[in-house]
């Protein structure tokens, strides 16, 4: 299955069509629900306190809603006019405790120094690390994102990025990045050991010494619906140990395993103890 941000630009890709299905999918509805609340959970704001929060690619207005849910105001944008535009024609032309507008992240920020309270982001960070006109440059335009959205946070606030990472390498370069412009933090993986309900977040904080900071904990469990019970910490999440997986493709004496033809009758029994394993 292609990734969104392999077929188009995030402006082309999100049209009409596209935006209705995120406003009217009730499947679309509860995710993105569950990973705006799981965002609000992670910035750990004082309980029963109405901050300004910035929502960075906030299409439809989702999480947008989440935060209104829980006596927040804020601001989002969206590169898309279709995602804004059905958005506000769900919410008869405005937004409750919320203002949209129509912007690139990867061009900078146009809000003041110390504006926002906090920041969340739903499905809208692996974006930035694509070129889809000749004239980008995914790194300048990452570096010009962190730059000025730390710019606009107020000290001592976070910001919550949920997003799909193609590979490590992407994963390595939005933290390096980040890290260049004055954030501190790192990664915060729910669910590293589910193919299904694993979610990635980039938790940062502005203004906040290296020494200071405590990444919160990821959580950990069989819950593939949604974000259950259990919790655990994980700070960066990358591929396997490069030594681990060579001494697995090796035996005992070092020599490389030969290839099992498919079929066969040894292929049928790995098979049938790799099921045993996994519960089957």
């Amino acid at each position: 299955m292609s990734r969104p941000e392999h077929s188009a630009p995030p402006e082309i890709f999100y049209n009409e069509d596209e935006a209705k299905k995120y406003s009217t999918s009730s499947r679309m509805l509860e995710i993105q629900s569950s990973m705006a609340s799981r965002a609000l959970e992670l910035l750990m704001l004082p309980p029963n306190s109405s901050r300004l929060l910035l929502d960075i690619g906030c299409g439809t207005g989702l999480s947008g809603s989440i935060l209104s849910d829980n006596n927040h105001s804020w601001i989002g944008l969206d590169i898309s006019s279709s995602m804004l535009n059905v958005g506000l024609a769900r919410e008869e032309g405005s937004f409750p405790d919320g203002d949209v507008l129509l912007s690139d992240m990867g061009q900078g920020l146009p809000f003041r120094p110390g504006t926002f309270d906090g920041a969340i982001s739903i499905s809208a960070l692996q974006w930035l690390c694509n070129q889809d006109k000749k004239s980008h440059n995914p790194k300048k335009r990452i570096m010009t994102f962190f730059q000025t959205l730390y710019n606009v946070l107020v000290r001592g606030s976070r910001a919550i990025f949920q997003f799909y990472p193609e590979n490590p390498q992407q994963v390595e370069m939005l933290t390096t990045c980040a890290m260049r412009c004055g954030f501190t933090g790192g990664m915060v993986v729910d669910y590293p050991n589910s193919a299904k309900a694993k979610k990635f977040f980039l938790c940062l904080f502005a203004g906040v010494p290296i020494e200071q900071v405590a990444l919160p904990e990821g959580k950990i469990g069989d819950d593939l619906e949604g974000f259950g019970s259990g919790s655990g910490t994980v700070k960066y999440e990358g591929r396997r140990n490069e030594k681990e997986k060579k001494e697995e493709r090796r035996g005992k004496n070092g020599k490389r395993k030969a290839r099992v033809q498919m079929k066969s009758k040894q292929w049928i029994l790995d098979k049938k103890e790799r099921q045993r394993k996994q519960g089957k």
